[in-house]
């Protein structure tokens, strides 16, 4: 029987693309009802579209697969945004208010507009996260109602390429599939397995992915800071493969035998591990090449953490993605960083049913999916499709005769928009439109002004050379009789 009521999400990730559709029940848990992945190692580096035909291909692949699993087609799918060269940038907007002015929302979204209009050098404000606000030289969270002569809006942009979002989004819209709505993915991550006393409290969320490793402080509610880093744990894998094997197999040994931490007491100088029938190394060579590498990617992650926050950080550390898996991980962040609390998220806080053995394995590896498939709250599902469907047939996946720009037709305000929204390029693109429109009429209503006030001016000038005639006719007229 098909499924008539499903969300259905997509993250793009650097060694798989994985496609998810699940159901959400009235308790509030979710119902998996499908997983799909494909290996994307060879079209995307370091979460970044390198390749869009293979790109493209790939998702159009997911979508099929999970059309014909669900026995309908996709409407409609949520994205998550991340990858390499994403990074926090902090802004000030400051608005002066006549003496005694009461803020109003509208003052805030207003300063919310400016800062989403910022420009930066060939990049993108992919989401905003507003920090405090100072109404005169107080900081406050909500300035609404309050009295004040200076009002202060504090943003956090989170920015990428102009380039890497624009290719994103080109892969989807050349897939004829449409984006419900795009989703900062360490956001999404964030929401699913971090308590409200970590955020609140200050906490570093850690996700160990293949290519890169994303970084994000929160303090107060509140994202303090995000970036990712471009070391991951296949920089592990190639370290060890540079022993003179295939990166599959040091896959399978860093695996085996990788651990994040190792006191020296404990290496047996004598112990070797086989590489394969024929040859082998050294454990304490292994555990040098392995240490060393993760020992950089933790020096690299704890110099994001701004200064400020470094000795507020009562959450503690919080790990997940797949690097979290390596045996004495929270170890080995606790001697460098000196953060006693470490903890491993291995699955995301909603309650997720599921028989498929990679979401109940509870490894870490899907938080961000199932993060963004909690997201959704529009429903994904498209026509009924017939039993007899061809999987590889010419038709586009998810072609339902709506497109993204289709549903996003009303562009957003920076006040409309929820946190880790990423607007699409479809509603960016209407919204300059719009905005070009705007600035055009007004242009010409000024125009229009400006001509108005010559014509009336020459009226003007008219009228007055009419009457300086007549009075020098009257005081003609007045003046001949004494002649």
């Amino acid at each position: 029987m098909a499924a008539k009521d499903f969300i259905v999400a997509i993250e793009l990730g650097s060694s798989k693309m994985t496609g998810i559709a699940g159901k959400k029940n009235l308790d509030g848990s979710i119902s998996v009802l499908a997983v799909v992945k494909e290996d994307s190692s060879s079209f995307i580096r370091k979460g970044i579209v390198y390749n869009i035909n293979q790109t493209v291909q790939c998702i159009s692949n997911i979508v099929k697969k999970l059309s014909t699993a669900l026995k309908a087609e996709i409407a409609q799918v949520y994205v998550g945004v991340g990858g390499q060269s994403i990074r926090s940038v902090k802004n000030v907007i400051v608005k002066d208010l006549p003496g005694g002015a009461i803020v109003s929302q509208d003052m805030v979204n207003e300063l919310m507009d400016i800062n989403r209009n910022m420009s930066y050098l060939d990049k993108e404000i992919l989401d905003v996260a507003p920090q405090e606000y100072k109404v005169d030289s107080q900081l406050q969270l909500d300035p609404v109602g309050i009295q004040c002569s200076r009002l202060e809006g504090n943003f956090l942009n989170i920015i990428w390429r102009n380039t890497f979002y624009r290719s994103l989004n080109k892969c989807f819209d050349d897939a004829g599939v449409a984006i419900a709505e795009m989703y900062l993915a360490p956001m999404a991550l964030a929401d699913s397995v971090l308590t409200d006393s970590e955020r609140r409290s200050g906490c570093v969320l850690v996700d160990l992915g293949a290519d890169t490793t994303t970084v994000s402080v929160y303090y107060k509610n509140i994202l303090r800071h995000l970036a990712v880093i471009p070391l991951g744990g296949n920089n592990i894998t190639k370290d060890i493969a540079s022993l003179q094997m295939d990166e599959s197999v040091a896959e399978k040994m860093k695996v085996k035998y990788g651990c994040a931490f190792t006191d020296n007491n404990d290496i047996d100088n004598t112990l070797m591990l086989p590489i394969d029938n024929e040859r082998s190394v050294e454990s304490r060579k292994f555990i040098e090449i392995v240490e060393g590498r993760l020992q950089e990617i933790i020096e690299n992650v704890w110099y994001q953490v701004p200064s400020e926050y470094a000795d507020r950080l009562l959450g503690g550390i919080v790990l997940t993605g797949g690097g979290a898996n390596m045996k004495d991980i929270g170890k080995a962040f606790r001697n460098h960083t000196h953060i006693e609390k470490i903890r491993i998220a291995n699955f995301v806080k909603q309650t997720i049913t599921s028989s498929n053995p990679e979401i109940t394995a509870h490894n870490c590896m899907m938080n961000t999916i199932l993060g963004i498939l909690a997201k959704g709250d529009m429903n994904c599902a498209g026509e009924e499709t017939p039993e007899t469907a061809d999987l590889f047939g010419g038709e586009k996946a998810g072609k339902a005769g709506t497109t993204t720009a289709d549903l996003h037709q009303t562009p957003r305000s920076a006040g409309e928009v929820s946190p880790g929204v990423v607007l699409t390029a479809a509603e960016k693109d209407m919204a300059e439109q719009r905005r070009k429109a705007a600035e055009e009429a007004a242009k010409k209503a000024a125009e229009a002004e400006e001509n108005g006030d010559e014509d009336g001016k020459e009226e003007k000038k008219n009228g007055n050379s009419r009457i300086s005639k007549l009075k020098r006719w009257v005081d003609k007229f007045l003046k001949e009789p004494d002649e």
